[in-house]
């Protein structure tokens, strides 16, 4: 049967290997970004649509979910990818509206989708959800309070969902990557040696060393645990939080 996917910031990053990888197994697979190149292109992959959409924005989104629901007739896989890494410093020094903002698309922006798709779902009797977390849903990192909020919550609300949708046969798991190749991580490498006065090389190297497998993960070893936990493989899979970080053993601060 061909799934039937929605997929929040599907356009670049991890979303985007994850949505192609959909996509490549016949998938039909509806993603929202921002980023408007990263939509015109991967919407040129057969199988999937892409809009622009806000996802701090009820409105906005409750439209785009509609339609795709609409349009496909349901949803057998919703994967919540949209995040971004929050205002970092002491308490002290964040503001009230950085933490809101932080919290509104790395959580709030689930509830929503939840709120949405979990209905039709249960209509359907059938359906997964994956919910992205982060290694940092599970260690408590300093300077980055409104982040690690998000994603602890992630982490609860994943669970709490498992317990609520189980009896109509939805699945619910959240994915826990840890540091990941890509532009994204690049950036974070460059900002990060400039203020320390290293090589990025040496910031990967830390990083890396924090880890048992001493690298970063790929965005397609990412895809691969989603595409596992929605299939028939992972059937009896539902309430867990499953790192994709080659085993944590000190977070990198």
């Amino acid at each position: 049967m061909q799934q039937r996917v929605i997929m929040t910031a599907g356009a670049g990053g991890i979303g985007r290997v994850m949505a192609l990888a959909f996509a490549a197994q016949g998938a039909r697979v509806h993603v929202c970004d921002l980023d408007e190149a990263g939509l015109g292109s991967v919407s040129q992959t057969d199988g999937i649509v892409g809009a622009r959409v806000d996802v701090a924005d009820e409105a906005a989104m409750d439209a785009w979910l509609q339609s795709a629901l609409d349009d496909m007739g349901g949803c057998d896989v919703l994967v919540n990818n949209a995040g971004i890494a929050g205002q970092a410093g002491p308490i002290e020094d964040l503001s009230l509206a950085d933490w809101k903002t932080c919290l509104a698309i790395n959580l709030d922006a689930q509830m929503l989708t939840c709120r949405k798709v979990a209905p039709v779902m249960k209509r359907q009797k059938s359906g997964v959800i994956i919910n992205m977390s982060s290694t940092s849903g599970l260690f408590a990192v300093p300077f980055r309070a409104p982040y690690v909020a998000a994603k602890w919550a992630v982490i609860g609300l994943t669970k709490t969902l498992a317990i609520e949708l189980g009896a109509f046969g939805i699945r619910c798991n959240a994915i826990c990557p840890g540091a990941v190749e890509g532009d994204r991580m690049d950036r974070v490498l460059a900002a990060e040696a400039q203020a320390k006065g290293v090589t990025p090389e040496q910031v990967y190297k830390d990083y890396a060393s924090g880890t048992s497998l001493r690298r970063f993960a790929k965005a397609d070893e990412i895809a691969s645990m989603c595409l596992y936990l929605s299939s028939d493989a992972a059937r009896f899979v539902s309430g867990q939080v499953i790192a994709v970080d080659g085993n944590t053993e000190t977070y990198h601060i």
